[in-house]
């Protein structure tokens, strides 16, 4: 478990560091061995144990764009927190690069609660964890197989395994499933016999008029000077072709039934994904439960928009379920 993993020290985020904060790269490992990079936020003049929460996301993001920013507003309102980069992705660690995997990504969020807990200023018993996008499902389903986590937050979620099997809004049949695996599989031979992987492609460069309002959406976010960042998928090349294969077949929300702590589900009104979180709504149990629903708000508008982040209810909710 010493995988070693460059990293840069200079402040490169799409935010400003607050002043009420103080900031520090750490590394941690997964039980695969993968070394994680991160961001540590620690509120300024806070003594004693404190609650902590683990960040992630969104899919194809990295942690120098929407995870810090709600690690950091997080820490602001004085938790520890910490924002990382998922296997393979960013300066985590790694191989091959830009691939994904719903057990391994689903570790990393408990990886992060490994390293919180150990901690000197954290109380082990006092931790959460907030999925952005594609990450909201992975919290979901590591809330799922990870009792420590006592309160979790799914924001704008995605749930990729069912998108990449069904496509949006369920429309994709077998059929078309079954060519997509036979175009992957005969892309994964190429890529071994080439020795190297080939990248989906990422959104364009310029969008075209006529694509759907979430997509020019996510190129205002990722192509333009609000959201892009040199190591960031969803700005650049994307994820390697191949890499949706271990979705297709993986359901990750299949236990969200058996969650026992808290979940709050936060959505925007106008968001193409938003029926992703009413479903995985519908199937969590319990009376510690809430979905939130951010009127006038799209998909992309929950990354960085702060007039529609709702980090006061974040703040109490996580503050009520980790006492």
């Amino acid at each position: 478990m010493t995988e070693k993993v460059e990293f840069s020290n200079e402040w490169d985020k799409i935010f400003k560091l607050s002043d009420k904060v103080t900031h520090k790269k750490v590394t941690f490992h997964n039980r695969f061995g993968i070394t994680l990079v991160g961001d540590l936020y620690e509120p300024k003049n806070k003594e004693g144990k404190l609650s902590a929460i683990a960040v992630c996301g969104p899919f194809g993001a990295v942690k120098e764009q929407a995870s810090g920013l709600y690690a950091m507003n997080m820490a602001e309102r004085g938790f520890v927190t910490l924002a990382f980069d998922p296997s393979f992705t960013g300066e985590s660690g790694g191989q091959p690069r830009y691939v994904n995997s719903p057990d391994i990504n689903t570790d990393d969020f408990s990886s992060a609660v490994d390293y919180l807990s150990l901690k000197e200023n954290v109380d082990p018993e006092k931790i959460g964890i907030i999925g952005i996008c594609g990450w909201g499902g992975f919290a979901l389903n590591c809330a799922a197989q990870d009792p420590r986590i006592k309160a979790t937050v799914a924001v704008t979620m995605y749930d990729m395994s069912r998108v990449t099997a069904f496509g949006y809004n369920d429309t994709t049949t077998e059929e078309q499933r079954y060519e997509t695996k036979k175009q992957l599989c005969k892309q994964r031979l190429e890529d071994y016999k080439n020795g190297n992987y080939k990248t989906a492609g990422g959104l364009p460069d310029k969008c075209p008029d006529d694509a759907p309002l979430f997509i020019k959406q996510y190129c205002a976010f990722y192509k333009t000077p609000r959201g892009y960042h040199k190591r960031s998928l969803g700005s650049n090349n994307g994820w390697n072709t191949t890499a949706s294969l271990s979705l297709i077949n993986t359901k990750i929300l299949a236990f969200a039934d058996e969650i026992k702590n808290a979940v709050l589900v936060i959505h925007g009104e106008l968001a193409h994904s938003l029926y992703f979180s009413k479903t995985a709504f519908e199937k969590l149990k319990g009376d510690n439960k809430e979905l939130m629903i951010i009127p006038g708000a799209y998909h992309c508008d929950l990354y960085d928009n702060m007039k529609f982040i709702p980090f006061d209810k974040i703040t109490d909710f996580m503050t009520t379920n980790m006492k």
